[in-house]
């Protein structure tokens, strides 16, 4: 509501390195290259979040919400850095241009400050303007020393704040770092600090486990009215999941790290009396996730799979579940004797699902809002799908 007080998420995407970038670079591919990053990073962090102002070579966004989903706003900062990343590789080596632009973008990183406060929209001229102390704090967190003291030269900052808003009874324990500042007028902030070259890093190492269409025993699919972002948290976030998950009483995490989910987290899925014991493999936000689930019968073998999610396009996605093929005969044969009783109640599952994922598509904010700042357009230097030439 504007000029009203209004609990918000407040992160700004700050592209470090690019003044000394930009003076030894010609203007006008530095600017292109700006241009083509700051596309990348904003469409990364939507819709989610809702962009507030491009401030330069920085991106203000925000999320009105009393609290957050730890796990969930992780995950959107770090894929945002992996898609900053790919976009800095696939500039530099699919271009032949040898200015200096060109060869300097590797010089570029990225920092991220996530503050959770109170704010207040106003409306100046035709656009919205957030104001409020907590505005200034995290702007003023752009100045800090990080990296003077942790080493880290791209991460994201969290504010205390911000972390009790997400939920996180012990970011230590989560891999978080521990960092103090202290402003005037403002005294001191305690955050916590994410190392982002130590997360790109184990994003490329980590192996890859995902049930393909043709390694997979069973399909089912169905296509939502929803971006994957919002299809990717009601089928991962267990809150979520028991409001459609057919015959789901609870979800109970019993190993991960604190605040996280991915990897490594396992859960004990709760039916009535019986808990299927589920071990994520492969975490991969808004792409795909696989689990190796053990049945509550005897003598059944682990089955693999995994939820994939194909962005149409349109505002639409499709999810896929996908049941691995067992390697043995044996695992095969009892397989195909289970896969049969789990039919139904997948099905049933997906379609209960429908209602909750596209009423939350209608609840959240355009991808793009008509009251967002237009994003810079990028001239095309740098190609982003791959030129057909058609043969006459």
């Amino acid at each position: 509501m504007l000029n009203q007080p209004e609990p918000a998420c407040l992160v700004i995407s700050d592209i470090s390195g690019y003044t000394g970038f930009l003076a030894g670079a010609e203007l006008d591919h530095a600017q292109d290259i700006l241009a083509d990053l700051m596309a990348t990073v904003v469409g990364a962090l939507r819709p989610t979040f809702k962009l507030a102002k491009l401030e330069g070579d920085a991106a203000f966004v925000y999320l009105l919400a009393p609290s957050v989903d730890g796990a969930q706003l992780q995950d959107t900062i770090e894929r945002c850095y992996f898609d900053f990343r790919r976009r800095l590789r696939d500039i530099r080596q699919a271009s032949t241009c040898e200015c200096n632009a060109c060869i300097l973008v590797p010089n570029l990183d990225l920092k991220v400050v996530a503050h959770h406060g109170q704010i207040i929209r106003q409306r100046i001229a035709s656009r919205e303007e957030l104001v409020g102390s907590d505005v200034i704090v995290v702007h003023r967190l752009l100045k800090n020393h990080v990296e003077e003291s942790t080493g880290f030269s791209a991460y994201v900052l969290y504010t205390a704040s911000c972390v009790a808003a997400m939920g996180l009874d012990d970011p230590a324990g989560g891999g978080l770092v521990e960092h103090r500042e202290t402003f005037d007028g403002v005294g001191e902030v305690v955050g916590w600090v994410r190392d982002l070259h130590g997360a790109w890093d184990e994003e490329l190492a980590g192996a890859r486990i995902v049930v393909t269409p043709d390694d997979a025993a069973r399909v089912v699919a169905a296509v939502y009215d929803a971006p994957p972002a919002i299809v990717w948290d009601y089928v991962t976030s267990p809150a979520r999941r028991i409001q459609w998950q057919y015959g789901v009483t609870g979800i109970e995490t019993i190993e991960g790290t604190a605040g996280r989910r991915g990897a490594g987290t396992v859960n004990h899925c709760i039916h009535g009396k019986d808990a299927i014991v589920e071990e994520v493999m492969d975490w991969r936000p808004y792409d795909y996730v696989t689990y190796r689930s053990q049945m509550p019968i005897p003598n059944t073998p682990k089955l693999l799979n995994t939820f994939a999610l194909d962005d149409l396009g349109d505002g639409r996605t499709r999810l896929e579940m996908r049941f691995g093929r067992p390697r043995s005969a044996r695992d095969r044969a009892i397989a195909e004797t289970i896969l049969p009783m789990v039919d139904d109640s997948i099905r049933h599952g997906l379609e209960a699902l429908r209602p909750l994922i596209e009423a939350a598509a209608a609840a959240a904010p355009a991808a793009v809002d008509a009251d967002e700042p237009d994003l810079p357009v990028a001239q095309g230097r740098n190609l982003r799908e791959p030129v057909i030439q058609s043969v006459s």
